[in-house]
């Protein structure tokens, strides 16, 4: 019984984990997004 406790406490962890690199990851995207506006700005819009 302890022990299947500790499976599912190791499976949270892991299910948090993961949650956490894909919010990192989808921040990330978001920044190379506000960076293509920052120069889509400083250019004018000439593409």
């Amino acid at each position: 019984l302890h022990r299947v406790r500790e499976k599912k406490r190791e499976k949270e962890k892991e299910r948090e984990e993961e949650r956490e690199r894909e919010g990192r990851e989808r921040e990330m995207d978001g920044e190379r997004d506000r960076e293509r506006e920052r120069e889509k700005e400083r250019w004018g819009d000439h593409e």
